[in-house]
């Protein structure tokens, strides 16, 4: 299995007060400074064989810096994937970072969280990344529905935003993660109508998945669809133990699980 989106926990991360909301979520007074081991360990229960590991970057600066995560990739570097962040209030210095991160750093993605920048994906300030992820070769990740921290939605609305960009960019391979709910049907209806546009399942267990997005993965959606738990703040083993609730083929289960990821991150076994 490939988990598309986890991240491991700075001291940084954890004490950004507009994640008061997931740790009571959570259960927790704060988000701990954990070891790497726990992360591998949490993959490893779950049986993920790879996860793209993410960098955090906002207008507070680096919460998990790519170095950071370039350092905990070759801890494990059969494990975990790099993927990048930038500051985009810069967007040169943004895409000298990105290629620093993808050239030197061995980075395979980059990934923007347009509610942290309360900036929408069709903001001028992003269209330098997006040419240098195409130039680069690698994909183009964000957040899109609602917003668990304490920032505005607003900016995770699929269209009129993302669907600017895909039009604009049709070479750029972008994973909108977090299903677009409770604008699921808009991200559903961007992954139909463009080839390089993918949804993951990010900070959603099965059992919460949208009635409408279970029947794009079970149909037509069964290439356009990404396994993703979001972790620390979803466990990637609670989402594996709800997948029989799903109902999927065996065909499209290995799909959801692996093959689409492999294909979109240009990972080993790749169909």
């Amino acid at each position: 299995m490939i988990d598309a989106w986890i991240q491991h926990p700075t001291p940084r991360w954890g004490a950004e007060p507009m994640f008061d909301t997931l740790k009571r979520w959570l259960g927790v007074d704060e988000i701990p400074d954990i070891p790497l081991e726990v992360t591998l360990a949490a993959l490893e229960a779950a049986g993920v064989g790879q996860a793209l590991l993410s960098a955090w970057w906002g207008p507070p600066g680096p919460l998990i810096h790519n170095d950071e995560v370039a350092a905990w990739v070759r801890q494990a570097p059969d494990r975990l994937v790099g993927v990048a962040s930038v500051d985009l209030r810069r967007p040169m210095d943004g895409v000298r970072e990105l290629r620093r991160a993808v050239e030197e750093l061995g980075m395979r993605a980059l990934r923007v969280l347009p509610w942290w920048w309360d900036l929408p994906p069709d903001d001028r300030r992003y269209y330098p990344l997006y040419a240098a992820c195409i130039d680069l070769g690698i994909p183009f990740c964000l957040q899109v529905g609602h917003t668990g921290p304490l920032c505005p939605s607003e900016p995770g609305r699929p269209i009129p935003y993302l669907d600017h960009v895909a039009l604009e960019f049709p070479e750029l391979v972008i994973v909108g993660g977090h299903i677009g709910f409770p604008w699921t049907n808009e991200m559903i209806s961007l992954a139909t109508k463009y080839p390089n546009v993918y949804i993951d399942t990010s900070a959603y267990k099965p059992t919460r998945f949208p009635p409408e997005l279970v029947q794009y993965l079970r149909g037509r959606g069964r290439r356009k669809v990404l396994f993703a738990s979001n972790f620390p703040m979803v466990q990637p083993a609670e989402c594996v133990a709800q997948m029989d609730v799903l109902g999927l083929d065996e065909e499209t289960r290995r799909l959801f699980l692996h093959d689409n990821a492999a294909r979109v991150f240009g990972l080993p076994c790749a169909e």
